[in-house]
């Protein structure tokens, strides 16, 4: 099976078909989603201003990442879900959108990023880890994370 003929399945089942039918459906699940991405976009900022230095400066990164843990968990979830059911309405037409694979590619690099990289930086010890890696990390992560943000709006916007 192609990937195509994946996206057309996926467009022609019925649970696309409702949400392509009801007037409400996809406004609803795109809300879901767009709380889903501001809170994801909040937990990665906090955490990130820490190691920029520029943030919450009395609580220790690796207190930071295991406070935002859960929420970046739960966010990425809801919006993996509400993603997954904007895509079935309109696949055919988001596999021909090169926003659409910004968007996915920016989403598997932040998402990988987030809980490798900005994870190990995180949680390190402060005095075995270079200030320069902990502001390149949060730099890479606030700019992954931006790239999700804007290829959304892209596909909103084109």
């Amino acid at each position: 099976m192609s990937v195509l003929s994946f996206f057309t399945w996926c467009e022609n089942s019925s649970l696309a078909e409702a949400i392509r039918q009801s007037r409400w459906l996809f406004p609803a699940i795109e809300s879901v989603h767009l709380l889903g991405l501001a809170v994801i976009g909040g937990a990665v900022l906090v955490l990130n201003l820490r190691l920029l230095g520029l943030g919450i400066k009395r609580q220790p990164a690796a207190q930071l990442w295991r406070d935002t843990r859960p929420w970046l968990l739960g966010s990425l979830a809801v919006m993996l879900i509400s993603g997954g059911l904007l895509f079935t309405s309109e696949a055919v037409k988001l596999y021909y959108h090169e926003a659409f694979w910004v968007k996915m590619i920016s989403l598997l690099l932040a998402t990988v990023f987030t809980f490798t990289v900005l994870r190990k930086v995180a949680l390190a010890d402060p005095s075995h880890v270079r200030p320069l890696w902990c502001k390149a990390a949060a730099t890479a992560s606030i700019l992954l994370w931006s790239m999700v943000g804007i290829g959304g709006r892209w596909i909103g916007f084109s």
